[in-house]
């Protein structure tokens, strides 16, 4: 077992090319731990953890229990505004990603932590609460519905400040959460964000009011996470 996990910052990553380094790495771990049952324990590789940040394009994902009829817009204003969709293989719905947002994707062998997904989707939201709370801004979780909230305990003030959708096998997870930190909410229109029809959308921009160091941002929520899970970051 290892807690070490390697930080990668992609940038401004293009989706697809993003779920494709994902799936690579997703792949490789499953199947490690195919192989190291047929072997020996003393023989095991252990399999590596990896922490991925990035940001994306213009682009709206549908999780395989989601509803198509969620994304609003059509192919044409879809091209208008430079975005892409697609279909994926995570749980959840529908959400938007782009600029100004971070994505993260841990890739995590909970073998190595805990084998508990409700556990691992709490731990998430609690490192983007704790990032807040760095700035001044209390969040916390909705009964049912996953993510990060602001005036989560006001049924009509509520707005989701990070969405969260993952998916794993043999306890290897990959996909992950999206902070809004300036992304631009009004691509939130043209979609009904994971589904819910009543809750509004929000960014740290918005509640702060003004934008803020998306680099400064990441190193809090990123040492956050490494806490939370007691990781050893390699970057």
């Amino acid at each position: 077992m290892t807690k070490k996990t390697h930080f990668i910052h992609l940038g401004l990553k293009d989706y697809k090319e993003a779920w494709d380094y994902q799936e690579e790495i997703f792949k490789r771990t499953v199947d490690q731990k195919i192989a190291n049952r047929k072997l020996p324990e003393s023989e095991n590789v252990v399999t590596d953890n990896y922490l991925i940040f990035c940001q994306h394009p213009h682009v709206y994902t549908l999780g395989k229990s989601g509803n198509e009829n969620h994304l609003l817009a059509n192919e044409e204003l879809l091209k208008q505004k430079e975005a892409v969709f697609y279909k994926i293989n995570r749980g959840g719905d529908i959400t938007y990603h782009g600029p100004g947002q971070i994505v993260g994707y841990p890739i995590l062998d909970l073998d190595h932590f805990f084998t508990d997904i409700h556990k691992y989707l709490r731990y998430l939201e609690e490192g983007v609460i704790m990032t807040l709370k760095d700035y001044g801004i209390a969040s916390g979780r909705i009964d049912g519905l996953t993510g990060v909230w602001i005036d989560w305990e006001n049924a009509e003030k509520a707005r989701k400040v990070c969405a969260l959708g993952v998916k794993s096998s043999r306890w290897v997870t990959m996909h992950g959460f999206a902070f809004n930190v300036n992304t631009n909410l009004d691509y939130f229109n043209y979609i009904i964000p994971c589904g819910i029809q009543d809750k509004a959308v929000t960014s740290l921009e918005k509640e702060l009011g003004h934008k803020v160091e998306i680099e400064e941002v990441e190193t809090k929520l990123k040492n956050h996470l490494a806490n939370i899970f007691e990781m050893e970051l390699i970057e």
